[in-house]
């Protein structure tokens, strides 16, 4: 497996694996309140410029997992679904370790147990939660890592 930064040309793939991924997970995470393709024009206009979007290739050099990170968060964290329980989200945990200045944050759904454990699992503890203040409605876990 290789990790690298994506380039302008990953955006299309790396959006759908995200997509893909996210669906897979419903009902552990909400349904997406946006469309795919809306999802895919936010991913390649705003992802792509305003943040650091990592991908992981799996020896094929197919997209096996995407990675976005800004200003100490990780944001997103998405693996094909055929291919969680390899370590590859694993090696993006620490790879954005290794990129921080010593603290990482983000958020995760309550209903999703199988990520607080993921990131548990990797040094994150709970610093806050709330009712659902973000977009689609549902209640939430802010985790922090520091080394």
């Amino acid at each position: 497996m290789t990790i690298r930064r994506a380039l302008p040309d990953d955006a299309q793939a790396a959006a759908q694996l995200m997509i893909d991924a996210r669906w897979e997970a419903v009902p552990s995470i909400p349904a997406a309140v946006h469309g795919d393709e809306e999802t895919r024009k936010w991913f390649s206009e705003f992802v792509m410029s305003q943040q650091e979007v990592w991908l992981a290739l799996n020896d094929a050099g197919q997209i096996s997992a995407v990675l976005v990170t800004t200003d100490g968060w990780i944001e997103h964290l998405y693996v094909r679904p055929s291919e969680t329980g390899n370590g590859i989200g694993s090696k993006l945990v620490q790879h954005a370790k290794s990129a921080s200045d010593g603290e990482l944050v983000l958020w995760t759904f309550v209903s999703n147990t199988g990520a607080q454990r993921f990131y548990e699992r990797h040094g994150f503890v709970e610093i806050d939660r709330t009712a659902g203040d973000n977009e689609e409605g549902e209640p939430d876990i802010k985790y922090r890592w520091q080394s």
